[in-house]
């Protein structure tokens, strides 16, 4: 679906930043990020659903960040701001999808020997499932979740009571951007009358299976990774010499280095010990609240003969104080507190795997922050919906929303994951991150289309370059549409948030072990829409799954 006759070129205004032109230049442009090799690399497709979502009702703000690519409606990495309206689409169909990242007090050299990395995978595995529809009862030592509980966690939030029940540490709350969501009112109330509303008409009647995939990665691109840490500044020819480089050029000055230092003592990052890396969201939960959400919008846009923005199903919205809008705040609110205790209980079951194997550790939460998410926030001096579809929120050192957090004087922890063999960046705004509506980039973004991938790549080859790294999986192969090849060079990506000024480096963390799962991911919709093809959306193979290891 796209605007015709739509001028698609890109201007560039610095060596990491462009502006997209939208309708003639009637419309303000759309912001890019990215160096002159990543611009190259946004395709058509990309570039059109930018400028559809940003020609959208009530949009007053988009942003393309340097892992953007085509997406459902807009583009995966963009950032929306809308002062009026709610979007689906730029928040997608995982709801929360989010990064978290657990420091261990477990030096590098403890995992060294593959038999106590490979004890460890068994460990985690047998807490922790993956896969679609996999959940506690996949697996022997998951907690198990029932349906009294998953109501208050989904309505309540991370509070002190869910925490005990499920065993979370109470104090980990506080390492996250939001420990819980509220409705569209303000209140935990609405999110109960709606979850009421939902399940007492029978359109939640697989509620207690839903709650059961709590604690559980999913498939696809969600994954947990054993990093080790490196700050920056620090060991960085060791840690470049680990991701397959030379000497680290570009290693941060004095000043860079100590801010980096200062950065990672907040954060409570440890250099030359474990950690450990998760992505993953509000799995089957959040899939089915979001899918009725666009199932509903539709139907609305359809009886009322509303014109879709470009033609585009997937750009269905509702006015802020519709009941429409209404439905979909609380949706997204209970998709979201899913999500945060899915983190945090899977990295409670992770350091009690580490404790299976190595008695004694004990880990602490750095951070768990989300990249598929509508926040309310102040942009420019006036409240917005903040859409981050594949973003992630970047407030610098003296935002107002992190007084009295304990990153008010460094600005939060901004988790990046690359892939396991270029490693992941955990890193810090700067006050530039206004440029892009105080956000950055989710990860790397991909390169090949999953098919494309599939098609392309050597099973070999991948297996091969993992063995040579020491790198382990709980896969027999490593799923091929997964493969570091089918994703953008991390470096070029890291380089255009630094050099557009969004952000800095605080640290890599190096990956020793992976936990995947060979099949699709919960992020994409389960109803193919008739225009996919047309516009060259991809889907996923889910034939790989291998048996541990």
């Amino acid at each position: 679906m796209t605007s015709e006759n739509e001028d698609l070129r890109l201007i560039p205004t610095g060596e990491a930043t462009a502006l997209l032109p939208v309708a003639g230049g009637r419309l303000p442009p759309v912001r890019v990020i990215g160096t002159a090799a990543i611009r190259a690399a946004m395709d058509e497709v990309c570039l059109q659903q930018a400028v559809n979502a940003r020609a959208a009702p009530g949009v007053a703000d988009l942003v393309l960040n340097p892992d953007a690519h085509r997406g459902y409606g807009a583009p995966v990495g963009c950032v929306l701001a809308s002062p009026s309206h709610i979007y689906p689409g730029p928040v997608g169909v995982d709801i929360k999808c989010s990064m978290s990242l657990l420091q261990l007090d477990l030096p590098a050299r403890e995992v060294q020997d593959q038999a106590v990395r490979r004890a460890l995978i068994r460990e985690i595995v047998q807490r922790v499932p993956t896969g679609p529809g996999k959940g506690q009862r996949s697996v022997r030592k998951a907690r198990r979740v029932g349906e009294a509980l998953g109501a208050e966690l989904v309505t309540e939030g991370a509070t002190a009571r869910v925490c005990a029940a499920l065993g979370i540490p109470a104090e980990w709350a506080a390492r996250c951007e939001d420990w819980r969501h509220l409705g569209h009112d303000g209140t935990a109330d609405a999110l109960r009358a709606r979850l009421d509303e939902l399940r007492a008409g029978g359109r939640f009647a697989q509620f207690g299976d839903k709650i059961g995939q709590l604690g559980s990665y999913g498939g696809g691109n969600h994954f947990g990774e054993c990093e080790v840490v490196h700050v920056a500044g620090r060991g960085a020819d060791e840690a470049s010499a680990a991701r397959g480089g030379g000497s680290a050029d570009g290693a941060p000055s004095g000043d860079a280095g100590a801010r980096a230092e200062r950065a990672a003592a907040a954060f409570g990052l440890r250099h030359g010990h474990v950690a450990f890396l998760s992505h993953c969201g509000s799995r089957g939960f959040g899939h089915d609240l979001a899918q009725r959400e666009f199932r509903e919008m539709r139907e609305h846009f359809e009886r009322w003969h509303v014109p879709l923005p470009a033609g585009d199903p997937h750009l269905v919205y509702a006015p802020l104080g519709t009941p429409e809008a209404d439905r979909y705040l609380d949706d997204m609110a209970m998709g979201a507190n899913f999500a945060t205790l899915n983190h945090l209980l899977i990295n409670t079951l992770v350091l009690e795997a580490f404790a299976a194997v190595l008695p004694g550790v004990t880990g602490r939460l750095v951070y768990f922050i989300s990249h598929n998410i509508a926040r309310l926030e102040q942009l420019g001096g006036r409240p917005m919906w903040v859409h981050r579809k594949g973003a992630t929120r970047a407030f610098p050192a003296g935002h107002p929303e992190l007084a009295g957090t304990p990153f008010a004087d460094t600005g939060h922890p901004i988790l990046l994951p690359g892939n396991p063999q270029a490693g992941s960046a955990v890193m810090v705004a700067d006050p530039g991150a206004a440029l892009a509506c105080y956000s950055v980039n989710h990860g790397a973004g991909r390169a090949l289309g999953r098919r494309q991938a599939m098609r392309q790549l050597d099973q070999e080859a991948i297996d091969r370059s993992f063995a040579e790294r020491d790198i382990l999986t709980n896969t027999r192969v490593y799923p091929r549409d997964e493969a570091p090849a089918a994703y953008k060079d991390f470096e070029e990506v890291l380089r255009s948030v630094k050099l557009a000024g969004l952000a800095s480096e605080v640290a890599r963390l190096d990956a020793r072990f992976v936990i995947k799962d060979g099949a699709p991911a919960d992020d994409k919709p389960a109803a193919r829409a008739a225009g996919e093809a047309s516009r060259g959306i991809v889907g996923t193979a889910g034939s790989r799954r291998g048996s541990r290891r």
